[in-house]
């Protein structure tokens, strides 16, 4: 029986690790060098921010200072968009189009695109797989010692492992489309032309690949997890 961290199918993960640690860097060194760049109309993300949520008729949509490095985000709970330090008061390339992302989520909610109401209904159900997914799957693996249901435990919890891997793949739409708002949405009010908008593309697409990478890491386990239940099975 294969068990544990070393085993043959192992192997499936270890691209995974590597696509997440290069999306990874590649998001840091993205921003990093277009947070250098200042725009040409000196707008901060916050001023940014609340251009176009004014301009989208979202003006109960509040804008806050977080602290961190790219801890952006937006609560549909509480209709605040919080911009990081790197964000929130920064004239940067980067920062605009980081609070550009964040206002399209704002944008998603308030017209009802329909993948970020999925990713939102599925979301308490996701959590509590997700929680219980791999507590489950061990304690098969425990008791296949012992033959009997063991298997059986196994198979459910990779089944709920499975809502883990639907959350994931639900959120790449989601998170492409914010991307592709803000983008059009900065040129459409000439918030950043030519080369500023190229800049903030690349940082926005640089993000993009973190979702990817997050996606993929969660298909491979999953297949690993497929693989050592067979292969539990046979010994």
């Amino acid at each position: 029986m294969y068990f544990g961290l070393f085993d043959p199918t192992v192997i499936l993960i270890i691209p995974a690790i590597i696509f997440a640690m290069w999306a990874q860097g590649k998001v840091q060194n993205t921003f990093n060098k277009y947070s250098k760049i200042m725009n040409a109309r000196g707008m901060t993300g916050a001023e940014a921010a609340r251009l176009i949520l004014d301009r989208n008729g979202l003006r109960n949509v509040r804008i806050q200072h977080i602290s961190g490095s790219l801890t952006d985000n937006f609560d549909p709970r509480t209709n605040v968009v919080s911009l990081s330090d790197a964000t929130y008061a920064s004239n940067s390339i980067g920062a605009i189009g980081v609070a550009a992302h964040e206002c399209g989520h704002a944008v998603q909610y308030a017209t009802g695109y329909t993948p970020i109401r999925v990713r939102n209904g599925i979301y308490p159900v996701v959590n509590f797989c997700s929680k219980l997914s791999m507590p489950i799957i061990l304690i098969g693996f425990i008791l296949t010692a012992f033959g009997g249901i063991a298997p059986l435990i196994i198979d459910f919890g990779i089944l709920l492992y499975c809502a883990t891997v639907l959350f994931q793949l639900v959120t790449l739409p989601v998170e492409f489309n914010a991307s592709n708002r803000a983008l059009k949405t900065l040129e459409s009010y000439n918030m950043l032309t030519g080369n500023e908008l190229d800049g903030a593309k690349k940082v926005l697409s640089a993000a993009a690949m973190t979702y990817v990478a997050a996606a993929f890491s969660a298909i491979m386990t999953l297949l690993r997890l497929i693989l050592i239940s067979r292969n539990s099975r046979r010994d």
